[in-house]
């Protein structure tokens, strides 16, 4: 997936390749809640949903 990104200043390409060709979202309602570390490592194109309370990515 890619995204041409207008931030005022420039345009600048986030890009994230698919987890096993296909996108993962949550079950149930199809919402989910970030916390602010899991926003910015999302944004970072670290794996988020791995990230533990104290920040660290943990690897299970």
């Amino acid at each position: 997936m890619k995204v041409l990104i207008h931030d005022g200043l420039g345009l600048w390409l986030a890009c994230r390749r698919l987890n096993q060709g296909r996108f993962r979202w949550a079950e149930g309602n199809g919402s989910m809640t970030l916390t602010q570390a899991q926003f910015d490592a999302l944004v970072l194109g670290l794996p988020w949903q791995q990230l533990g309370g104290d920040g660290v990515i943990r690897m299970i």
